[in-house]
């Protein structure tokens, strides 16, 4: 039976089950929003928003190039997204399929691994989640019938998530997925992951060469980045609240 309002969201590598499991004990709390409240106002929103924290570093006139009011929701927001990702009894989280070519995909209706296949997560009422293979050498063969054409051919599909090394910044293979997204004029959002491996310094340098390359570059690229960490959750709960948001299950002033 179909279910109402069911709706897509596609990510790259975007893994919130793995995210939870690679948590170390000292920061095993912070998944749980009503945690991280209670944590000081300044760990809080170095936790949340850590463009905020990033912001610091810079001089009042470059400020705006980190565009950090886009998308800028209150706590209150951030706490009833939370809803929407955690399971319970009546909002299930579940895997629902495999598929290895476009045909093999489950008919739904409208609403940092080496995947080798697309995996199907229901995400309760709300939208399907596909983790799918990225680009580069270690991607399976049948990448192109796979992937590109799902992404050219899915019409519900409502946004699409390419994760980019904060360490080493866009490589090659990133600017392959970028040309797609623009060539197929889908509407995406860059993710930054690993933000715990560098120094503020580095990772400062970092996100403003990538913000300047999303302005001057592209097209279809939501302007603000999200950088996120799987070690110390930070930036996770911020990138659920913004999933929630475009995929209609949250109404916020933020974006």
């Amino acid at each position: 039976m179909a279910i109402p309002r069911l709706r897509h969201a596609v990510r790259t590598l975007f893994e919130v089950p793995a995210a939870l499991q690679r948590l170390s004990r000292a920061c095993s709390t912070f998944h749980a929003f009503t945690d991280v409240l209670r944590l000081p106002k300044r760990q809080m929103t170095k936790l949340v928003f850590p463009l905020r924290e990033l912001e610091r570093q810079l001089t009042p006139d470059s400020r705006l190039d980190l565009h950090v009011k886009i998308f800028d929701p209150s706590l209150e927001d951030i706490s009833k997204a939370e809803a929407v990702f955690t399971a319970t009894s009546r909002n299930r989280i579940s895997y629902l399929s495999s598929a290895v070519r476009l045909d093999h995909a489950p008919d739904l209706p409208s609403p940092e691994g080496h995947t080798k296949k697309m995996n199907f997560f229901k995400v309760g009422k709300y939208f399907t989640l596909v983790d799918m293979p990225g680009y580069g050498y270690r991607a399976p063969e049948d990448f192109v019938d796979m992937v590109e054409t799902y992404l050219k051919e899915r019409r519900n599909l409502m946004r699409t998530f390419l994760l980019v090394d904060s360490v080493v910044g866009i490589q090659k293979t990133d600017s392959i997925a970028i040309e797609m997204c623009e060539e197929f004029a889908l509407p995406y959002v860059m993710v930054l992951t690993k933000i715990d491996k560098s120094s503020k310094g580095h990772l400062l340098k970092q996100v403003l060469q990538i913000q300047k390359f999303v302005d001057r570059e592209t097209q279809g690229c939501f302007p603000q980045l999200f950088p996120v960490s799987s070690v110390t959750y930070s930036g996770i709960h911020l990138l659920r609240c913004f999933i929630a948001n475009i995929t209609g299950n949250l109404k916020t002033d933020g974006l």
